[in-house]
């Protein structure tokens, strides 16, 4: 069984951080690139970070880069990603996700956790 979970969301206050963790297991392949996205109420799902396996390449939503960072190793089998500098708007479900080939595009990802909600007060 293929299985991701996210684990560090919580209730943080405005310009503090937060540490995201995500432990794949089960994955039928090898190799794969992982993503963090996030989804508000009322709001679609949007792209934030994504990390290649090798961990070379990284790519950002304008919204969060220069404040947060993906990273992941994979001796351990785990993604994070790094919050910092948080903003009440940055309240949402944050969602791992999977697939073989690195990109941006949320309908690329065919393997999905279940969520982990941060929320970020005044």
């Amino acid at each position: 069984q293929e299985k991701l979970v996210e684990s560090g969301g919580g209730l943080v206050q405005a310009g503090g951080s937060l540490r995201l963790s995500c432990a794949a297991s089960g994955l039928p392949f090898s190799r794969y690139a992982m993503a963090w996205f996030r989804q508000a109420p009322g709001k679609e799902r949007e792209f934030l970070a994504a990390v290649s396996w090798s961990g070379t390449s990284k790519t950002y939503a304008d919204s969060v880069k220069g404040r947060f960072t993906i990273s992941r190793d994979n001796a351990k089998n785990t993604m994070h990603l790094q919050m910092n500098s948080l903003k009440p708007d940055d309240t949402a479900v944050y969602y791992c996700a999977v697939d073989r080939i690195f990109s941006a595009t949320l309908r690329n990802y065919d393997y999905w956790g279940q969520g982990t909600q941060v929320t970020v007060s005044s």
